[in-house]
C-alpha cells in the first residue's frame, strides 16, 4: 500500500519580544498618521494677519514614540503578567496576589501621608525656596500622594464603601464645600482667605461637576431606562437657561418661580419632538433629535428681537435665598449684613453649589420612585423590545412621550441653574458638542445606573479640570503649550479605554425593578448589549 507524505512546512513562532516590537512599529505608524495634521501642524497668524502654518515635528515625535513605547510595554510585560495573574501555583494551588494588594502598601501609604502634609503646609514657601519651576513639579507630586492615600483608603476600606457607598456619597457631597474651606483656611492661616480660595475649588470641581451629573441623570431617563438615542438633549438644556434669562430679565420673576417654569416649558418641547418621532427608532431616531438640537440653537442665534443673537443676553438676576438674603453686597438684606459676618463672593458659590445638589439628588429620587412606578417597568420594557412592550398592551404613544417629558424637564430645570449661575447665556453654551459628552457619560457609566453615571461625570468631567492646574506640563513641552487644549483627546482615550475594559460602563449590573422574594443584580452578560 502506497503512503503519501505531503511535506509540513516548519513555522517558528514569534517570541514576545518579536511581536511587542511589531505591534509597536505599528501603533508608531498608526500615531503618525492620525497626528501628523493636528499635532505637527498648527495654524497661526503673523504680524501681518496672514496664516501660517507652525511646525511642531519633536512633539509630534515624542506623541509618536509614547504611543509605541506604551504599546510596547503592555505587549511586552503587560499582558504576560494578567495571563500570570491567571495562573495558580501548583504546591499551593493558590492564584499570585493581586496588583492591587502589592500597590497599595501600608508603609507607602504612610509616607503619601507625610508627603502630602509637609507640602500642604509650606506651599506658600515652595516657590521661594526651591524656584518657581521645581515649585510646580513639588505640587503634582502633592497632587499625587494625595491620589494615593485615597486610594489606599478605598482599598483598605472597599468593603465597607461598597455596602455603604449612596450614604457616603451623599456625605460626601454635603461636606464637601466645608472641608475644602477648612483645608484651604488651614493653608493660609486665614478663614477670609480659606472663603476665597475655595472659589474655584467649589465652582469648576463641584458645581461644574453636578450640573453634568444632573443633565445626565435626565438624559440617562431617555436613553437609559427607555433606550431612546437621543443627540439632541443640549436644546432643553438651552430653553431651560433662556426661559431663565428672559423672563427673569424682562419681568424681573423670582428664580423659585422661574425654575418650574423653565422645567415645564422644557417639558413641553419634549413632548413636541417626541411626538414626530414617534414611529422612529435606532439612527434615524437619532437624526431627528440631532436636528431638533441644531434647530433650536439655530433659532436662538436668528430671532435676534427676542434672544439677542449670538451677543446672548446678560445682567441675569442672581439666585436669592427665598427673598430672605441677597448675595448682593449693596442690597441691605445681604448675607453678610444679616448674619453678621465678613464680606465674602464665595457665600454665593456655596449656596449655589448646595442648590445643584439638591435639585440633583431630586432628580435621583423622582428616577428611583418612578422606575418602580407602572410608568417606569413601561419604559423598561420598551427599552427591551417595542413590538412585545405593544403587544403587552402598553400604549407605546404615551411611554415614549413621558419618557422625552420627564428627561425635558430635568434638562430645564439644570439649564435655568446654569443661567443663575453664569449671569449670562449664549448660543456657544448649547451646542451639539455638549449633548455628546452627557450621552458619553451616560454610556460610560452605563446606562440605567445612577451611580455608574455619577462617578463617569466624575471622571470625565472632573478630569478636564484638573487640566488647567498642569501647568507645569509648560514645562516640559514649552510655554506656548495649553494643557487644557487636549481635553477632548484624553476625552476620546478615555472612552476607548473604558469601553475595552468596560463595555456596558463603570457599572455593568443592575437590579431589576420587579423581583421574586429575593432581589439579585443582573448580571451584564445577560442583558443586552449596551443597556447596562
Amino acid at each position: 500500500m502506497a503512503v503519501t507524505v505531503s511535506p509540513e512546512r516548519d513555522t517558528v513562532a514569534a517570541t514576545p519580544m518579536q511581536r511587542a516590537l511589531r505591534e509597536a512599529f505599528y501603533a508608531g505608524a498608526i500615531a503618525l498618521g492620525l497626528f501628523v495634521l493636528f499635532i505637527g501642524l498648527k495654524t497661526d497668524q503673523n504680524i501681518s494677519n496672514e496664516l501660517i502654518l507652525v511646525q511642531r515635528w519633536g512633539l509630534l515625535a515624542a506623541v509618536v514614540i509614547a504611543t509605541a513605547v506604551g504599546r510596547f510595554l503592555y505587549v511586552a510585560y503587560g499582558q504576560p503578567f494578567l495571563a500570570n495573574q491567571k495562573i495558580a501555583d501548583v504546591a499551593t494551588g493558590l492564584l499570585p496576589a493581586s496588583v492591587a494588594s502589592r500597590f497599595f502598601l501600608f508603609p507607602a501609604f504612610i509616607v503619601a501621608v507625610i508627603v502630602a502634609a509637609l507640602l500642604f503646609v509650606f506651599s506658600r514657601s515652595l516657590a521661594g525656596w526651591v524656584g518657581a519651576e521645581p515649585a510646580g513639579y513639588l505640587q503634582f507630586l502633592r497632587a499625587l500622594a494625595v491620589i494615593y492615600a485615597l486610594a489606599c483608603v478605598i482599598y483598605y476600606f472597599r468593603g465597607f464603601i461598597h455596602a455603604n457607598f449612596t450614604k457616603l456619597g451623599i456625605a460626601a457631597l454635603v461636606l464637601y464645600p466645608i472641608i475644602v474651606v477648612g483645608m484651604l483656611s488651614l493653608m493660609s492661616w486665614s478663614l477670609v482667605g480659606g472663603l476665597q480660595g475655595s472659589l474655584k475649588w467649589v465652582d469648576n470641581f463641584g458645581i461644574q461637576i453636578l450640573i453634568y451629573v444632573m443633565l445626565a441623570w435626565g438624559l440617562n431617563i431617555v436613553v437609559g431606562l427607555a433606550g431612546l438615542l437621543d443627540l439632541g438633549y443640549v436644546a432643553f438644556y438651552a430653553v431651560g437657561a433662556y426661559a431663565y434669562a428672559l423672563l427673569g430679565t424682562h419681568y424681573g420673576l423670582s428664580f423659585w418661580i422661574l425654575l418650574p417654569a423653565a422645567g415645564a416649558m422644557a417639558a413641553f418641547w419634549g413632548v413636541l419632538l417626541g411626538f414626530p418621532v414617534l414611529r422612529l427608532r435606532g439612527d434615524y431616531l437619532a437624526i431627528v433629535t440631532l436636528a431638533f438640537g441644531e434647530i433650536i440653537r439655530l433659532v436662538i442665534i436668528n430671532w435676534r428681537e427676542v434672544t439677542n443673537g449670538s451677543a446672548g443676553i446678560s445682567s441675569i438676576p442672581k439666585v436669592t435665598f427665598f427673598g430672605l438674603m441677597s448675595f448682593n453686597v449693596s442690597d441691605p438684606n445681604y448675607i453678610g449684613k444679616v448674619l453678621n459676618i465678613a464680606t465674602s463672593s464665595a457665600y454665593y458659590k456655596i449656596f449655589l453649589y448646595y442648590l445643584i445638589l439638591g435639585l440633583a439628588l431630586l432628580t435621583a429620587f423622582v428616577t428611583v420612585r418612578l422606575r418602580r412606578m407602572p410608568v417606569g417597568r413601561a419604559w423598561e420594557a420598551l427599552r427591551e423590545d417595542e413590538i412585545a412592550c405593544r403587544s403587552l398592551g402598553i400604549n407605546t404613544t404615551t411611554t415614549k412621550l413621558t419618557a422625552f417629558a420627564t428627561g425635558a424637564m430635568f434638562g430645564g430645570f439644570a439649564g435655568s441653574f446654569f443661567a443663575a449661575r453664569q449671569g449670562f447665556v449664549s448660543p456657544e453654551s448649547f451646542v451639539f458638542l455638549e449633548s455628546a459628552i452627557i450621552l458619553a457619560i451616560v454610556v460610560l457609566g452605563g446606562m440605567g445606573s445612577l451611580v455608574g453615571i455619577a462617578v463617569a461625570a466624575l471622571v470625565m468631567i472632573g478630569g478636564t479640570e484638573v487640566l488647567r492646574e498642569l501647568d507645569f506640563l509648560k514645562q516640559v513641552f514649552g510655554p506656548d503649550f495649553t494643557p487644557e487644549l487636549y481635553r477632548m483627546l484624553l476625552f476620546g482615550m478615555a472612552m476607548v479605554i473604558v469601553m475595552l475594559w468596560k463595555p456596558r460602563g463603570f457599572v455593568g449590573s443592575r437590579e431589576p425593578t420587579a423581583f421574586l422574594k429575593v432581589r439579585r443584580a443582573v448580571s451584564s452578560s445577560f442583558t443586552k448589549e449596551g443597556h447596562g
